[in-house]
């Protein structure tokens, strides 16, 4: 298991959105946004399956997983791989749940996936080689996202 640092921790909790990659079980990839995605501890991380019947069926099939998340200005993030306990019942699956409804989430929790992070690695956008700093990355990407 990974020991996910405060740093990461701080920007998994900011930006919350990950792209959540599976397995089907005809081995294609399957690629699907979560906007609850949080470190959990200091090994795992965690998201409410509100709408989510095929990342979860991919799941069950096969646990391995991928979590990339990236602050969309910054273009920077993490790369998660790890396996996924599906949790929809028991002490654990209302610990999580409680937990997810008092952040915020008011939709339906059918339960929680579990990812026990085994590799976490740097993502950092390639414009950064060639001296681009943080604050220039993130005036472009503003301009960007205002104009459309």
């Amino acid at each position: 298991m990974a020991a996910i640092s405060a740093e990461v921790k701080d920007h998994v909790n900011r930006i919350k959105m990950g792209f959540v990659a599976t397995v089907t079980p005809d081995n294609k990839p399957s690629l699907s946004p979560k906007g609850s995605v949080i470190v959990w501890d200091e090994g795992h991380l965690a998201f409410a399956n509100i709408r989510s019947p095929n990342t979860v069926a991919n799941l069950r099939a096969n646990p391995a997983i991928e979590i990339n998340v990236v602050d969309p200005l910054l273009r920077k993030g993490y790369r998660f791989a790890g396996a996924a306990a599906v949790l929809d019942s028991g002490e654990e699956f209302e610990t999580m749940a409680s937990h997810f409804k008092k952040t915020g989430i008011k939709s339906e929790i059918s339960s929680v996936v579990k990812i026990t992070v085994d590799e976490i690695r740097d993502i950092t956008s390639p414009l950064y080689d060639l001296g681009m700093s943080e604050e220039e990355m993130k005036s472009k990407w503003k301009k960007i996202y205002s104009e459309s």
